[in-house]
C-alpha cells in the first residue's frame, strides 16, 4: 500500500505543478498584443503541450487514489467524513481541469477571454485547493 500511497503523491504533484502553471500561461495570453503573433502561437504551444501532460498526468493520480480507497478501504467506515471533503475537493479539482481546457480553448479560437487580472485570481484557486486537500487528508478534521 505505501507504494501506491507514494506514487499516488507523485502524480497528483505532478498534476497540480500544471494547475499552478497552465493559468499563468492565461495571464500572459491575455497581456499579449494581438499584434504579436509570434508570441500568441509560442505561448499557444506551451499551454496546449501543458494542458495534454497534466491530462496524462491526472488519469494514474485519479486512478492510484481510487485504489487507496476502493482497494485498501481508505476513509470507509465510521469517522470518515474527511474522505467525502476530499473526494468533493477532487471533483472541485477535475471541473478546474476542465474549466483550463475550456479557457485554451478559446484562446485558440481568438473568442473574448477575462482580463490578465481575472486570470491571477483564477490562478490562486489551485493553492486553496491543494491545501484543503492536504488538511483533510493529514489532519482529518472530521
Amino acid at each position: 500500500m505505501l507504494w501506491i500511497k507514494a506514487l499516488h503523491i507523485v502524480f497528483v504533484t505532478s498534476w497540480f505543478a500544471g494547475l499552478f502553471y497552465l493559468p499563468r500561461i492565461f495571464v500572459n495570453l491575455a497581456m499579449a498584443a494581438p499584434e504579436s503573433v509570434t508570441e500568441r502561437a509560442r505561448l499557444l504551444l506551451m499551454a496546449r503541450k501543458l494542458y495534454r501532460f497534466m491530462t496524462l498526468l491526472a488519469v494514474p493520480a485519479l486512478a492510484l487514489g481510487l485504489w487507496l480507497w476502493l482497494g485498501y478501504g481508505i476513509g470507509q467506515g465510521p469517522g470518515n467524513g474527511w474522505l467525502h471533503a476530499k473526494l468533493a475537493l477532487v471533483l472541485v479539482l477535475l471541473g478546474y481541469h476542465a474549466v483550463c481546457g475550456h479557457l485554451l480553448k478559446q484562446f485558440e479560437r481568438h473568442a473574448p477571454t477575462p482580463g490578465h487580472v481575472w486570470f491571477r485570481w483564477f490562478n490562486e484557486a489551485p493553492v486553496l485547493l491543494l491545501l484543503g486537500s492536504v488538511i483533510l487528508v493529514v489532519v482529518k478534521p472530521f
